[in-house]
């Protein structure tokens, strides 16, 4: 009874969408009677799969956000991680303020934030800019040639606050006996961090890797926001611009749900294929 709320507004709102995903993938839109005909939705069983796997479009939208996992996923958990082990030194000032500060930007709206970003990446109104000017050095192109490195920034801003908070609540969650019975067999603060804190706190490693991953897949709001900005963000520039495109722009809804189901077979797997790892990290652990 208790869980009945949640399981009609799971029902509703995810199990049903994903279900007519996967109808409307299978399926297309023909027209019968010549010029003049009815468009009817007829069954073509994975034509719109076989489409969309091999649509150039889709395959550059994969190597772009490839590309950018590759350099947001890491900076952001190594970032994350170095924070949470500062901040749980011992005898640390201002941590309270350094945490909250740290995490303030995850609460931020994700196209708030990249508006913002967006006015600092203008040229006009860039700080950066502004300073190189003044410098007499060359100015940098946030919005074009370094458009990558604009959407990592943004995307380490954004998701750096809630992973460290994730490792920092591991990391003081470890018992403060283990570290001194370190400290008294001639361990420093670097050997505790190596050796102690880091094997401890790996099954919220891999949770954060996870966390991170799937966001990374579902990348939408920050190039979306930004391509009004630039002239090197397309409309299919990541993969869910282009099921955005393809579904309201070019009216291919059949296509559009292929391309979301391949998408979120794609997150299932990782996902699996991690959590696989975490319980195997955590039954070594609890042993």
């Amino acid at each position: 009874m208790f869980l009945s709320p949640a399981i009609l507004l799971f029902v509703a709102f995810l199990l049903v969408p994903i279900l007519y995903a996967i109808y409307l993938s299978v399926m297309a839109m023909r027209v019968d009677g010549g010029a003049f005909g009815v468009r009817r939705l007829v069954f073509v069983g994975f034509d719109n799969y076989v489409r969309s796997l091999t649509d150039p479009e889709f395959v550059a939208s994969l190597g772009r956000l490839a590309l950018f996992g590759l350099f947001s996923v890491p900076i952001t958990l190594g970032l994350a991680l170095l924070f949470a082990l500062l901040l749980d030194l011992p005898g640390i000032r201002f941590g309270r303020f350094s945490r909250t500060t740290i995490f303030l930007p995850y609460a931020v709206p994700g196209v708030i934030a990249s508006l913002l970003w967006g006015f600092i990446y203008l040229p006009t109104t860039s700080p950066v800019n502004f300073v190189l000017r003044q410098l007499g050095q060359p100015t940098v192109d946030f919005l074009n040639s370094a458009i990558y490195s604009s959407l990592i920034n943004i995307a380490v801003w954004a998701s750096l606050g809630f992973n460290m908070i994730v490792l920092y609540t591991a990391l003081r969650s470890i018992p403060s006996d283990i570290y001194e019975a370190s400290r008294i067999d001639g361990a420093n603060e670097w050997q505790i961090a190596w050796q102690i804190k880091l094997p401890l706190i790996a099954p919220s490693l891999l949770l954060t890797l996870l966390f991170s991953l799937i966001a990374t897949l579902q990348s939408y709001s920050e190039p979306t926001t930004l391509r009004s900005l630039s002239n090197s963000i397309s409309f299919s520039f990541f993969p869910l611009m282009k099921v955005y495109r393809d579904a309201f722009s070019k009216d291919d809804m059949s296509g559009a749900a292929a391309t979301s189901v391949v998408l979120a077979l794609a997150t299932l797997l990782v996902s699996f294929a991690l959590l696989r790892i975490l319980q195997r990290r955590t039954l070594e652990g609890s042993r």
